[in-house]
């Protein structure tokens, strides 16, 4: 299979969010009250209509009535630039890709989007603005890490053999988890490798947000749940009972001479040929830089 080329993590993130402990719940996020788009996205001085899924914090959720998030930041900076309003529409994410390909409704996805070859067919996507790992989020105590990496505890994929595995329907965390539960050597998957779960008893069972998952975890009907460090940190922060590490591949994978992070790379999407509006992304993303992001992480973790 060929490896998600890997950035930095954001080395500003605490060493806390790193440990991944839970802490007293907060309260849960309020039902989409985003009005549904019944128009065509238009051309250049008409409003940007964004397509998103807004309980993937800290990337995009609700604060009261309002999507916010880091990449509701970023293109709130993009339509300054092109003196274009922005309108933002939570949808299912298995549904983003697919719209914004048609041009039809939506001109962009930003959602957290990872870049795989597959949806490269479909969107063009901007430059790479964050990498981030996949994170185990299970019941407190009910795991043991099986090594660290520098500040990083791991959990090794094996250690997922014969549990059912929660995760948000159409995200990497899904396309991982299918991949290494179902596929034989030489499949064809835009990311994984090769199976590691294959035949170990290991279930995976989708649902419509990690919060959803998480809250399965709770509820007992699944034991894990497969999720981007971001969002696993964030509900791990927000909900009591829960922990988290950081999902690796064995030393020996991939000819690795030491275990290493399952890792993807977020890009913001838009119609194939909207060049001006990628453009406009781009250089916003270059404008922030790296520390720019980190910056809008911490704000919305609330870690400023």
């Amino acid at each position: 299979m060929k490896k998600i080329l890997a950035l930095a993590m954001a080395a500003c993130l605490s060493a806390g969010l790193a440990a991944c402990s839970g802490s007293p719940s907060a309260p849960s996020a309020p039902a989409d009250s985003s009005p549904a788009a019944s128009a065509p996205a238009q051309s250049a001085g008409a409003d940007i209509s964004v397509y998103t899924n807004a309980y993937f914090a800290p990337f995009e959720y609700y604060d009261g009535t309002d999507i916010a998030g880091v990449d509701v930041d970023i293109m709130n900076l993009v339509g300054e630039k092109l003196n274009r309003k922005v309108v933002y529409t939570n949808v299912e994410f298995g549904t983003i890709i697919d719209t914004v390909s048609a041009g039809k409704l939506a001109d962009v996805g930003a959602a957290g989007i990872t870049i795989t070859e597959s949806r490269q067919q479909q969107v063009d996507f901007s430059d790479p603005y964050f990498t981030s790992v996949q994170y185990v989020i299970y019941p407190a105590g009910t795991m043991a890490p099986d090594g660290s990496d520098g500040d990083v505890s791991y959990i090794l994929w094996g250690s997922l053999a014969g549990k059912k595995i929660g995760v948000q329907a159409d995200t990497t965390g899904d396309i991982y988890v299918d991949m290494e539960i179902n596929a034989a050597d030489g499949d064809d998957y835009d990311l994984g490798r090769d199976g590691v779960l294959l035949n170990s008893g290991a279930e995976e069972v989708r649902y419509d947000s990690a919060q959803l998952a998480a809250d399965a975890v709770g509820a007992g009907q699944v034991d894990v749940v497969v999720v981007d460090y971001l969002p696993a940190s964030y509900i791990v922060d927000k909900n009591s009972g829960y922990e988290c590490a950081a999902l690796y591949y064995p030393a020996g994978v991939d000819g690795a001479p030491a275990p290493f992070p399952t890792e993807e790379q977020y890009a913001i999407c838009v119609t194939k040929g909207q060049d001006e509006l990628r453009s406009a992304i781009n250089e916003v993303l270059a404008q922030l830089g790296e520390q720019g992001i980190n910056d809008l992480v911490l704000k919305h973790m609330g870690l400023e």
